[in-house]
Protein backbone atom coordinates (compact mmCIF):
# COMPACT_ATOMS: atom_id res chain seq x y z
CA UNK A 1 0.00 0.00 0.00
CA UNK A 2 1.18 3.60 -0.64
CA UNK A 3 2.45 5.08 2.82
CA UNK A 4 0.96 8.35 4.13
CA UNK A 5 3.08 8.76 6.66
CA UNK A 6 3.84 12.33 7.35
CA UNK A 7 6.75 11.98 9.84
CA UNK A 8 10.05 9.31 9.67
CA UNK A 9 10.13 6.57 11.87
CA UNK A 10 12.57 7.13 15.06
CA UNK A 11 16.13 5.00 15.02
CA UNK A 12 13.69 2.66 18.14
CA UNK A 13 10.78 2.09 15.84
CA UNK A 14 12.75 0.83 12.99
CA UNK A 15 14.96 -1.08 15.33
CA UNK A 16 11.87 -2.99 16.61
CA UNK A 17 10.70 -3.55 13.14
CA UNK A 18 13.95 -5.15 11.80
CA UNK A 19 13.22 -7.23 14.69
CA UNK A 20 9.45 -8.27 13.89
CA UNK A 21 10.72 -8.79 10.08
CA UNK A 22 13.59 -11.33 11.42
CA UNK A 23 11.35 -13.02 13.19
CA UNK A 24 8.67 -13.24 10.93
CA UNK A 25 10.70 -14.24 8.09
CA UNK A 26 12.24 -16.87 9.93
CA UNK A 27 9.00 -18.21 11.24
CA UNK A 28 8.02 -18.59 7.35
CA UNK A 29 11.36 -19.88 6.25
CA UNK A 30 10.61 -23.11 8.94
CA UNK A 31 7.31 -24.24 7.40
CA UNK A 32 7.53 -23.23 3.53
CA UNK A 33 9.40 -26.31 2.32
CA UNK A 34 10.51 -24.14 -1.07
CA UNK A 35 12.61 -22.28 1.29
CA UNK A 36 14.57 -24.40 3.39
CA UNK A 37 17.19 -25.91 1.66
CA UNK A 38 17.91 -22.41 -0.12
CA UNK A 39 21.49 -21.13 0.84
CA UNK A 40 20.22 -17.56 1.09
CA UNK A 41 20.51 -15.16 4.43
CA UNK A 42 18.16 -12.27 4.27
CA UNK A 43 19.19 -9.22 7.51
CA UNK A 44 16.75 -6.28 7.36
CA UNK A 45 18.04 -3.00 7.70
CA UNK A 46 15.41 -0.29 8.78
CA UNK A 47 12.81 -2.13 6.40
CA UNK A 48 15.16 -3.11 3.87
CA UNK A 49 15.73 -6.63 3.21
CA UNK A 50 19.11 -7.71 2.46
CA UNK A 51 19.67 -10.91 0.56
CA UNK A 52 23.05 -12.60 0.28
CA UNK A 53 24.10 -16.33 -0.70
CA UNK A 54 23.27 -18.85 -3.77
CA UNK A 55 20.76 -20.20 -5.32
CA UNK A 56 20.45 -22.85 -8.47
CA UNK A 57 18.95 -20.75 -10.41
CA UNK A 58 16.65 -17.38 -11.41
CA UNK A 59 13.23 -19.14 -10.21
CA UNK A 60 14.65 -19.48 -6.54
CA UNK A 61 15.83 -15.93 -6.22
CA UNK A 62 12.20 -14.73 -7.62
CA UNK A 63 10.77 -16.28 -4.99
CA UNK A 64 12.47 -15.14 -1.86
CA UNK A 65 12.21 -11.86 -3.43
CA UNK A 66 8.87 -12.00 -3.76
CA UNK A 67 7.86 -13.85 -0.27
CA UNK A 68 10.14 -11.45 1.53
CA UNK A 69 8.66 -8.51 -0.34
CA UNK A 70 5.43 -9.78 1.02
CA UNK A 71 6.02 -8.57 4.77
CA UNK A 72 4.38 -6.39 6.11
CA UNK A 73 7.00 -2.97 6.99
CA UNK A 74 9.70 -4.19 4.00
CA UNK A 75 10.59 -0.92 2.08
CA UNK A 76 12.43 -2.60 -0.56
CA UNK A 77 14.70 -6.45 -1.24
CA UNK A 78 18.19 -5.40 -2.16
CA UNK A 79 20.33 -8.11 -3.00
CA UNK A 80 24.04 -9.87 -4.08
CA UNK A 81 23.11 -13.68 -4.73
CA UNK A 82 25.22 -15.65 -6.56
CA UNK A 83 22.56 -17.88 -9.33
CA UNK A 84 24.44 -21.50 -9.82
CA UNK A 85 28.05 -20.51 -8.82
CA UNK A 86 28.00 -17.01 -10.73
CA UNK A 87 28.87 -14.04 -9.18
CA UNK A 88 26.52 -11.14 -10.03
CA UNK A 89 27.73 -7.94 -11.79
CA UNK A 90 26.46 -5.52 -9.88
CA UNK A 91 27.18 -1.60 -9.76
CA UNK A 92 26.90 1.27 -7.43
CA UNK A 93 25.57 4.41 -9.44
CA UNK A 94 27.02 8.07 -7.81
CA UNK A 95 29.22 5.66 -5.16
CA UNK A 96 31.09 8.38 -3.68
CA UNK A 97 32.96 6.61 -0.95
CA UNK A 98 30.09 4.60 0.08
CA UNK A 99 29.03 1.24 -1.73
CA UNK A 100 25.92 -0.65 -1.07
CA UNK A 101 28.51 -3.57 -0.87
CA UNK A 102 32.17 -3.65 -0.68
CA UNK A 103 32.23 -5.96 -3.79
CA UNK A 104 30.56 -3.74 -5.66
CA UNK A 105 31.42 -1.87 -9.47
CA UNK A 106 31.30 2.45 -8.42
CA UNK A 107 30.65 4.76 -10.93
CA UNK A 108 30.78 8.36 -9.87
CA UNK A 109 31.38 11.80 -11.39
CA UNK A 110 34.02 12.30 -9.13
CA UNK A 111 37.35 10.07 -8.22
CA UNK A 112 36.97 8.82 -4.63
CA UNK A 113 38.20 6.24 -2.63
CA UNK A 114 35.70 3.12 -4.21
CA UNK A 115 35.13 4.94 -7.38
CA UNK A 116 35.81 2.21 -9.94
CA UNK A 117 35.28 4.06 -12.79
CA UNK A 118 34.25 8.23 -13.39
CA UNK A 119 31.40 8.41 -15.14
CA UNK A 120 28.93 11.29 -15.92
CA UNK A 121 25.57 9.78 -14.83
CA UNK A 122 23.33 12.37 -16.76
CA UNK A 123 25.04 10.65 -20.04
CA UNK A 124 25.55 7.58 -21.69
CA UNK A 125 26.62 4.56 -18.48
CA UNK A 126 30.00 3.01 -19.76
CA UNK A 127 28.40 -0.03 -19.67
CA UNK A 128 27.38 -2.87 -22.11
CA UNK A 129 23.64 -3.38 -23.02
CA UNK A 130 22.12 -6.74 -20.89
CA UNK A 131 25.24 -6.54 -18.78
CA UNK A 132 24.63 -5.84 -15.17
CA UNK A 133 22.29 -8.02 -13.08
CA UNK A 134 22.03 -5.38 -10.41
CA UNK A 135 22.00 -1.22 -10.23
CA UNK A 136 21.76 0.56 -7.17
CA UNK A 137 20.66 4.30 -7.84
CA UNK A 138 21.10 5.41 -3.76
CA UNK A 139 20.25 9.12 -3.67
CA UNK A 140 21.03 10.02 -7.42
CA UNK A 141 17.81 10.83 -9.02
CA UNK A 142 17.03 13.99 -6.97
CA UNK A 143 20.44 15.29 -8.21
CA UNK A 144 19.20 14.89 -12.05
CA UNK A 145 17.22 18.01 -13.56
CA UNK A 146 16.47 14.96 -15.63
CA UNK A 147 16.68 11.59 -14.63
CA UNK A 148 14.87 9.64 -17.22
CA UNK A 149 17.64 9.18 -19.57
CA UNK A 150 19.57 7.56 -16.57
CA UNK A 151 16.83 5.17 -16.02
CA UNK A 152 16.52 4.32 -19.69
CA UNK A 153 20.42 3.30 -19.58
CA UNK A 154 19.14 1.50 -16.64
CA UNK A 155 17.11 -0.19 -18.39
CA UNK A 156 19.51 -0.87 -21.38
CA UNK A 157 22.23 -2.26 -19.44
CA UNK A 158 20.43 -4.47 -17.05
CA UNK A 159 19.80 -8.21 -18.08
CA UNK A 160 16.53 -9.40 -18.11
CA UNK A 161 15.60 -10.42 -14.63
CA UNK A 162 17.72 -7.95 -13.56
CA UNK A 163 16.79 -5.18 -11.07
CA UNK A 164 17.35 -1.47 -10.60
CA UNK A 165 17.23 -0.48 -6.66
CA UNK A 166 16.22 3.29 -6.01
CA UNK A 167 16.03 5.35 -2.75
CA UNK A 168 15.53 8.90 -2.99
CA UNK A 169 14.47 11.21 -0.22
CA UNK A 170 10.65 11.70 0.10
CA UNK A 171 9.12 15.09 -1.42
CA UNK A 172 7.12 15.45 2.31
CA UNK A 173 10.44 15.32 4.34
CA UNK A 174 12.56 17.82 5.16
CA UNK A 175 15.28 16.03 3.82
CA UNK A 176 14.17 16.30 0.32
CA UNK A 177 14.38 20.21 0.24
CA UNK A 178 17.51 20.64 2.81
CA UNK A 179 20.67 19.90 0.33
CA UNK A 180 20.83 22.62 -1.99
CA UNK A 181 21.99 20.19 -4.35
CA UNK A 182 18.68 18.41 -4.74
CA UNK A 183 16.57 19.21 -7.91
CA UNK A 184 13.78 17.18 -7.80
CA UNK A 185 10.91 15.83 -5.65
CA UNK A 186 10.35 12.31 -5.38
CA UNK A 187 7.44 10.64 -4.67
CA UNK A 188 5.64 6.69 -4.41
CA UNK A 189 3.72 8.14 -7.72
CA UNK A 190 7.03 9.25 -9.45
CA UNK A 191 7.55 5.52 -9.77
CA UNK A 192 4.49 5.00 -10.78
CA UNK A 193 4.92 7.53 -13.91
CA UNK A 194 7.87 6.04 -14.72
CA UNK A 195 6.42 2.41 -15.02
CA UNK A 196 3.03 3.10 -16.66
CA UNK A 197 2.77 6.49 -17.88
CA UNK A 198 6.19 6.97 -20.52
CA UNK A 199 5.12 7.11 -24.11
CA UNK A 200 5.17 4.03 -26.44
CA UNK A 201 8.10 3.03 -27.73
CA UNK A 202 10.03 3.98 -24.23
CA UNK A 203 11.72 1.33 -22.07
CA UNK A 204 9.28 -0.42 -20.02
CA UNK A 205 9.37 -1.38 -15.84
CA UNK A 206 7.84 -3.49 -13.61
CA UNK A 207 7.58 -2.52 -10.01
CA UNK A 208 8.87 -5.30 -7.75
CA UNK A 209 8.80 -3.42 -4.71
CA UNK A 210 7.67 0.44 -4.24
CA UNK A 211 7.39 2.29 -0.57
CA UNK A 212 7.95 4.72 1.50
CA UNK A 213 8.67 5.41 4.95
CA UNK A 214 8.22 8.95 5.79
CA UNK A 215 11.55 9.97 5.17
CA UNK A 216 12.61 8.17 1.55
CA UNK A 217 10.93 6.34 -1.16
CA UNK A 218 12.40 3.00 -1.94
CA UNK A 219 11.69 1.03 -5.58
CA UNK A 220 13.03 -2.19 -6.85
CA UNK A 221 12.54 -2.12 -10.61
CA UNK A 222 12.84 -5.00 -13.57
CA UNK A 223 12.95 -4.24 -17.38
CA UNK A 224 10.33 -5.42 -19.47
CA UNK A 225 10.72 -6.41 -22.86
CA UNK A 226 8.78 -4.81 -25.41
CA UNK A 227 6.41 -7.92 -25.72
CA UNK A 228 6.54 -8.69 -22.16
CA UNK A 229 3.14 -8.04 -20.53
CA UNK A 230 2.14 -5.02 -18.47
CA UNK A 231 1.86 -5.44 -14.49
CA UNK A 232 -1.80 -6.92 -13.60
CA UNK A 233 -3.81 -4.63 -11.53
CA UNK A 234 -4.02 -6.70 -8.26
CA UNK A 235 0.06 -6.51 -8.19
CA UNK A 236 -0.31 -2.44 -8.93
CA UNK A 237 -2.38 -1.95 -6.45
CA UNK A 238 -0.08 -2.61 -3.31
CA UNK A 239 1.64 0.30 -4.76
CA UNK A 240 0.11 2.79 -6.29
CA UNK A 241 -3.32 4.81 -5.72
Amino acid sequence: MVATALTAPSAERLRAVDEFLAEAWADQAAHDARLRDLAVRVRFDRGVAHLTGEVADAAQLRLVRELVGRLAGVFGVWGRVRVAGREPVVVDLGCGGTKQYPQNLGLDIYPAPGVDAVADLSGSLPLADDSVDVLFAVHILEHLIDFLPLVDECHRVLRPGGVLHVMSPWWGHVNAVADPTHVRLLDVQTVKGICLQRPPGTPRWHPLHVGCDGASIFADLTPLGADDPAPEPPHLARFFS
